[in-house]
């Protein structure tokens, strides 16, 4: 699986409530998701080595990519193939120096100058649109509507070098059809399959919504 051909990206915590994170991601990845963020602020570094060994093996028998957020100290030990950064997070650059060609870099976007500064950072391999509605994992995020996601969508087929980008943000599958309508192709999703009873069926539906690439 390389990045390019994701479509559906899962962020999760490390689910120490329900205890069942090994089953959980192993579930969310037979569902046809491409990528696993593990997204998880109460949890010490030590601990998230521990749960991404975990992520790293499910990933591994699936063939498919896993994500570590904000931390490049603890996606280089780990070895992540995808790591995740914010708009006042580690700049791209400085990311790219520490964990090297191979990693896969990506980084939130809200506004029209963000999209139009992911698309020129060379060392950038994808970016993320939104919150395309309010949300309850980023309090205090204005929602950005899904005319940034036109936006996006036109200005990633004008680029020059255009890049894969994701929707995200209170996306489900009440209101996936309206990001497709939009123009995304690819969504990032947490709740939708996070509190879904069957992890897999869910993911499975997300994707059945979106429109192939290409």
């Amino acid at each position: 699986m390389d990045q390019m051909t994701a479509r559906l990206y899962l962020c999760t915590d490390a689910r120490k409530d329900r205890g069942d994170f090994a089953d959980f991601v192993n579930a969310a990845f037979a569902g046809g998701v491409d990528i696993i963020q593990l997204r998880d602020k109460h949890i010490d570094a030590a601990e998230e080595l521990d749960y991404l060994e975990i992520l790293h093996s499910v990933a591994e028998r699936h063939a498919r990519l896993w994500a570590v957020n904000d931390r490049a100290d603890i996606a280089g030990l780990a070895g992540a193939p995808v790591f995740h950064v914010g708009q006042t997070d580690l700049p791209t650059a400085s990311a790219r120096k520490l964990l090297g060609a191979s990693a896969l870099i990506g980084l939130s976007t809200h506004t029209t100058e963000q999209v139009n500064a992911a698309l020129a950072v060379e060392a950038l391999d994808y970016f993320c649109v939104g919150p395309v509605w309010a949300t309850p994992t980023k309090p205090g995020r204005a929602a950005v509507g899904t005319h940034l996601l036109s936006y996006a969508a036109a200005r990633s087929t004008a680029a020059a070098h255009p890049r894969p980008w994701f929707a995200i943000g209170g996306i489900d599958l009440g209101t996936i059809d309206q990001v497709v309508e939009a123009g995304a192709t690819r969504v990032v999703v947490v709740r939708a399959i996070t509190d879904a009873d069957d992890p897999t069926d869910a993911a499975q539906r997300l994707l059945a919504s979106l429109p192939p690439l290409g």
